[in-house]
């Protein structure tokens, strides 16, 4: 089958792609570097012509509150008006396990408002939740960073490979649309401001760790199993230390 990747260069999409292709068939990566801007409409008619299936994996670039809720409210009711028009048959998108418990934050505000748009469409959807991504962690620590000084919640964590994220779409991509969410996580539970610490020690930054329970996460409040899916869950098989260790 026929299946667009709207931010197909990216992290995940241009795994899910590369999946999709070794697979059988045929993936088509769009995204503005490849001419296909989903925020402003340009090339979505001609990529999604005859396409059975729309996976979005893009992200806004800005994160300020009223762009990214511009851009996924924008680039999102362009991508489902041009798949009506197209005649897609089944819209999967990647969103964030904790999302509907994050509304503090303006980036999940606007995924959630993402989200409702996929809900309301009339074209059959599935929606991904996947945990943090291996690639991100240290990010995290980046964002929590005051002076030499990194603020994070004791709470619980469970970051995923994007290789098993990217896996995880494409079987969702090739099956029959849920009209609800799945959700993926890594197989190692840490607590995150203990993971951070650790990590940070060993690639010898000399940044502080301190456990602040109020400790906000992208501007939300944490609870301690706000980051964590549920029971039902898939989880991956790609174990952190392994990953880590293929770093080095």
């Amino acid at each position: 089958m026929k299946v667009v990747v709207i931010g197909g260069t990216g992290l995940i999409g241009s795994k899910l792609v590369g999946k999709l292709d070794d697979h059988g068939h045929e993936a088509v990566a769009a995204s503005p570097r490849t001419g296909v801007n989903a925020l402003t409409g340009e090339g979505l008619a001609e990529a999604l012509a005859g396409a059975s299936v729309v996976v979005d994996v893009s992200n806004s670039p800005s994160w300020a509150d009223d762009d990214v809720m511009h851009f996924f409210r924008t680039s999102t009711g362009n991508l489902l008006k041009a798949e009506g028009d197209a005649g897609v048959t089944h819209h999967v998108a990647l969103s964030v396990v904790g999302t509907d418990r994050l509304q503090e934050s303006g980036y999940f505000r606007a995924k959630q408002a993402q989200e409702e748009l996929i809900k309301a469409a009339e074209i059959p959807y599935s929606i991904v939740h996947a945990t943090q991504f291996f690639e991100f962690v240290t990010g995290i620590a980046d964002i929590s960073t005051e002076g030499d000084t990194v603020r994070l919640a004791p709470v619980q964590f469970r970051p995923v490979h994007s290789d098993d994220v990217a896996a995880a779409l494409g079987r969702t991509a090739v099956g029959a649309p849920v009209n609800g969410v799945l959700e993926i996580a890594g197989p190692d539970v840490f607590q995150l401001d203990e993971l951070i610490r650790q990590l940070l020690s060993d690639k010898k930054d000399a940044r502080t760790v301190v456990t602040d329970p109020s400790a906000p996460y992208s501007g939300a409040g944490l609870k301690d199993e706000t980051l964590v899916p549920s029971r039902g869950a898939q989880i991956a098989e790609t174990r952190f230390a392994d990953w880590l260790a293929r770093q080095q």
